[in-house]
């Protein structure tokens, strides 16, 4: 693969279900970060019109489509969970889209540096080499599990087959260049933030030769 030339420094920000991502990409574009967030993608190319839905509907039939034409994600879910040929073959169709439209917006990002939010950036493995610095969000397991049942109505059983499903968290801190302690509030989560950003900025520089 060949290096993505980059316009801005990469900062890869990821971490499990619940951790908190979706917060600190908030804390960090109020700091003056740009965001490239791969769900915001995902969501765009299946929404009503969007540009995977010809290649899902073809794959997966009507059953998986909302009355207004996007992806029904409850009935997408399901079936993933249900059938590995089924979510290989979601990806198969999503990945390629989602990582053309994030290098494009990275491309054309004209902050200081990009935050590239990508939830299964270490399971991925190619957004890895796309990105300078690696910084997970973390907080204890448990407090996932209860933060995802709170926002979503998922049963514990189908939160913990969710995070199952993704790298341990002795995984994710190992592979991280800098890690977000969201154990606590969003207080504590913002002033981290904000020492991070100030290394970004230095990073971003330095990079540029400024």
């Amino acid at each position: 693969m060949q290096p993505v030339k980059r316009q801005a420094f990469v900062v890869g920000l990821t971490g499990g279900i619940g951790s908190g991502k979706s917060a600190a990409a908030d804390i960090f574009a109020e700091s003056g970060a740009a965001i490239v967030d791969t769900d915001r993608i995902a969501h765009a190319l299946t929404g009503p019109g969007g540009a995977a839905m010809a290649a899902i509907r073809a794959a997966f039939g009507d059953g998986v489509l909302t009355g207004e034409g996007a992806l029904n994600r409850a009935a997408m879910r399901a079936l993933a969970f249900e059938s590995q040929d089924a979510r290989k073959c979601l990806e198969g169709i999503l990945h390629p889209m989602i990582r053309e439209e994030s290098e494009h917006q990275c491309l054309a990002a004209r902050a200081p540096y990009v935050i590239l939010a990508v939830p299964l950036l270490i399971e991925s493995g190619t957004y890895r080499e796309r990105v300078q610095r690696l910084c997970v969000v973390d907080c204890p397991e448990a407090l996932q599990v209860l933060r995802v049942m709170q926002r979503s109505g998922l049963e514990e059983s189908q939160v913990r087959a969710i995070m199952a499903a993704q790298v341990g968290r002795a995984e994710r801190l190992a592979a991280a260049d800098d890690i977000l302690d969201n154990g606590g509030t969003i207080d504590a989560l913002r002033e981290q933030v904000a020492g991070l950003h100030r290394r970004y900025l230095a990073l971003a520089a330095t990079a540029k030769g400024l």
